[in-house]
């Protein structure tokens, strides 16, 4: 099943560098997903002066459940980054889909 999955930083003082530190941890993870195919696409949330302030991401996993466990390892929510996360079940059409 896949999921719109959109995480959305604070904006205190201390929220950049909260993203920059776990970052690395971040994008680490997202390739061994993709290479899972269970990270399909994703995108930095920007603000009206291009500062990153959240996160876009379609994922695919058999349940909610495991999109669940697959959050309790994610390094922008174990790290503090992600302080409000939306779920929502979403479909992407074939033609988005490598064939």
């Amino acid at each position: 099943m896949q999921f719109l999955v959109t995480g959305y930083d604070d904006n205190d003082e201390g929220a950049m560098e909260r993203r920059l530190s776990v970052r690395d941890a971040h994008m680490k993870l997202v390739e061994s997903m993709k290479s899972e195919g269970k990270h399909l696409f994703a995108a930095a949330l920007l603000d009206e002066n291009e500062k990153m302030i959240g996160s876009v991401l379609i994922v695919d996993f058999p349940t909610r459940e495991d999109l669940d466990l697959w959050l309790k390892i994610e390094p922008y929510v174990v790290g503090d980054v992600w302080r409000r996360i939306e779920v929502k079940p979403c479909k992407v059409p074939p033609m988005f889909m490598k064939g």
